[in-house]
């Protein structure tokens, strides 16, 4: 093929960074099928020349987008495009069926274990700014106005706030008349079930998978199936080709506990089962501010609406209890138009109002850059754990351990071949200060039997609210362990 004009390739200075800019340009061209599979890209320095850019930020977008699998590159040969959009988007977008939408194997940790090092699932409590958060809900709570009734769908600051945020970071397309705050991601994940499942439908969700999601779809009395990820999830998109489903529960930027990312091909599946069979995807963007060896992948849901506009059948879900601390109690989701009353009104019969004074808070706070300052600040942080945590596991057990998930969030999946089993090893490691947990904790129990049998032999440790010395002493004590196994 000839290279690729970019004579009509302009960038949006609105949206951040220039890199921002042209990543956003290019990948809008591959995108809308302007840039056809198998082009030729500009080579870096013929495309840092013509926009006036860096030849270092050319190559860094091109690395980005070829992560992400849209486009690929040969050796001497330069950048080609990789996606086929037609392929995946073959079908006119399912509508809104509106009638339809009226109608509307573990002990769990104690309080005095449950924060202790290595705890899954809990961020760094140590380094929060508790006087500025102090400072920000004092003044709110002066407010006579927020002491009475206040709006079910939340703070209108906050959803605001959160939506020129959300946009920026995470791609995704909500105006704030679309974003429902709730008293947590679990909330979240309620109400959106509740507002497309009946009794009996099915859905897909991730095995192993957030065990909490798991609860909430065998009280609605859904048809749970799942699909398998012993190994990477495009190794099982196959299953979408023949699940005629209500909707597919995803954690796609580091699914929990895994900790894989999905890649824009598979990202690109999902969309095509939603168009094709009017299903919902349900977005839980679980640790997408943390990544360390890349960029995030934008959110699934900025890349349907991208392709979709308003019609993409995708309920996004996020949560301030990771990058900020759980006991805020606040979550959010995005939903499309024809989903907003459904949702209110699960909300208004669970639990009404959230603490208001605290969404007028968290407005403040991310208003001005201070949260995008915390989360940079967060990031920093738990990049030097996870490194220490990988290199103090490396010479655990003769090196005979291997890193299961990416190198990304609060939590490091490691299993190992032979020796005590994971039960043996998570107990041992309690009774030395230090609470992990099994794999199996995260697998739906009849599946069990199914899965590979390294499962039994992996764990699952947090990072988040352990000290770099809680870490070298908590790979100390696992060293130990094994060697005490014989």
């Amino acid at each position: 093929m000839q290279p690729i004009d970019i004579g009509d390739l302009v960038l949006d200075e609105s949206v951040g960074s220039k890199q921002q800019s042209l990543y956003l340009a290019i990948q809008s061209k591959i995108l809308r099928g302007e840039w056809k599979n198998q082009a030729r890209l500009p080579a870096t320095r013929v495309l840092a020349a013509e926009m006036g850019l860096s030849r270092n930020t050319v190559t860094a977008v091109y690395e980005q987008l070829k992560a992400e699998g849209y486009i690929d590159s040969k050796p001497g040969a330069g950048y080609f495009v990789l996606l086929h959009p037609d392929y995946y988007l073959n079908t006119q977008a399912a509508a809104l069926d509106s009638a339809d939408l009226d109608k509307s194997g573990e002990t769990v940790f104690s309080s005095s274990t449950r924060n202790r090092p290595f705890s899954p699932g809990v961020p760094d409590l140590a380094h929060f700014p508790y006087k500025k958060w102090a400072r920000l809900v004092q003044i709110q709570m002066q407010r006579a106005v927020l002491a009475g009734q206040n709006d079910i769908q939340g703070s209108f600051a906050l959803r605001q706030a959160l939506s020129e945020y959300l946009l920026t970071s995470r791609s995704v397309v909500a105006p704030a008349h679309r974003i429902i705050i709730t008293t947590g991601a679990q909330q979240a994940l309620f109400i959106a079930l509740n507002a497309i499942v009946r009794r009996g439908d099915k859905v897909l969700m991730e095995n192993p998978g957030y065990t909490q999601m798991r609860k909430v779809l065998q009280q609605s009395g859904a048809n749970v199936s799942y699909f398998s990820l012993a190994s990477q999830f495009n190794d099982d998109l196959s299953m979408l080709d023949n699940f005629n489903g209500k909707a597919l529960y995803l954690t796609p930027s580091n699914q929990y506990p895994m900790g894989h990312s999905i890649d824009t091909q598979a990202r690109m599946r999902c969309i095509e089962w939603a168009v094709k069979t009017g299903g919902w995807i349900i977005e839980d963007d679980y640790d997408s501010e943390f990544q360390f060896a890349n960029r995030p992948y934008p959110s699934l849901q900025g890349l349907a609406t991208q392709l979709q506009g308003e019609r993409a059948n995708v309920i996004y879900i996020g949560t301030f209890g990771k990058a900020f601390v759980p006991g805020i109690r606040v979550g959010y989701m995005a939903v499309p138009d024809g989903l907003v009353d459904a949702c209110l009104s699960l909300k208004d019969a669970t639990t009404g109002c959230s603490p208001v004074h605290i969404e007028e808070a968290l407005a403040e706070f991310i208003k001005p850059g201070d949260y995008l300052r915390h989360i940079k600040k967060m990031r920093h942080l738990y990049q030097q754990k996870h490194t220490k945590f990988v290199a103090c596991l490396s010479s655990v057990y003769g090196g005979n351990i291997d890193v299961v998930s990416q190198p990304a969030g609060l939590h490091v999946t490691f299993r190992w071949q032979g020796g005590p089993d994971a039960y043996w090893v998570k107990n041992a490691l309690a009774d030395k200060g230090f609470t992990l947990r099994t794999l199996d904790y995260y697998c739906d129990e009849e599946s069990l039997h199914q899965m590979p049998e390294w499962i039994h032999r992996c764990l699952v440790a947090g990072i988040g609210n352990s000290s770099l010395n809680d870490i070298e002493e908590g790979l100390l004590a696992l060293s130990d362990v094994f060697k005490a196994f014989g």
